[in-house]
């Protein structure tokens, strides 16, 4: 069956998806991978949380809609950066640090690159659903991504404020990975608009050009 780049009511199940198949087979693999060894379990969890919530609620909904092969794959790159991040935690990854070495930068930028990911990934399967799902306006379906991808980013913000000072104080400075920036909350929500931005912009003229070459 071909890549398919837009939901439809003829999509196939999970049982004969095989893409899908491969997706959360890798998934399972690299997630206990990053259990075993992770450096700091308490971090594991509590950065996994979200996780379990997202693959879960794509599991309850996947029989009443069913989401474009792309929108699966921007979700999985998604997915494996997060939980990547989480296994060293965003501050103390590795990649991060390769980076910064490379680049002479000040700081790990790998939360940077998850946060501005957030946009990029995620704000297309939020386009797929709500052009396939809810009978609203084409521009709707455009510009809804790009303010609920900064409203998430700033409730984000406000979990990992609640989560760092009220309920769990010890793992605080590991959670927030704000490295001494004062800024980081601002920087990550900024971020994450950006990639949305980027993200819808780039969707719209790949749109316009398939458009150009099959006008019918």
């Amino acid at each position: 069956m071909a890549f398919s780049t837009t939901s439809s009511i003829g999509r196939i199940p999970f049982r004969e998806h095989t893409l899908l198949k491969v997706y959360l087979g890798v998934f399972l693999m690299v997630w206990i991978w990053t259990f075993l060894g992770t450096t700091d379990n308490a971090n594991w969890w509590t950065e996994n949380a979200l996780t379990i919530v997202f693959i879960g609620g794509l599991a309850i909904s996947h029989r009443k809609f069913k989401f474009s092969d792309l929108s699966y794959t921007l979700m999985f790159v998604y997915i494996l950066l997060h939980i990547y991040g989480a296994m060293y935690t965003y501050a103390e990854n590795p990649a991060g640090y390769w980076l910064k070495d490379s680049f002479s930068l000040e700081r790990n930028p790998y939360d940077r690159i998850v946060h501005f990911s957030f946009g990029l990934l995620l704000a297309y399967p939020m386009r797929d659903y709500f052009t396939n799902h809810f009978n609203w306006p084409i521009w709707v379906c455009w510009l809804l991504p790009v303010e609920i991808t900064l409203s998430f980013s700033g409730a984000y913000e406000l979990i990992e404020w609640a989560v760092a000072d009220v309920f769990f104080p010890a793992q605080g400075a590991a959670y927030l990975g704000s490295q001494g920036d004062i800024w980081d909350a601002q920087k990550d929500m900024g971020l994450a608009l950006s990639g949305a931005i980027i993200s819808m912009v780039l969707a719209s003229l790949v749109k316009r050009m398939q458009g150009k070459i099959n006008p019918n």
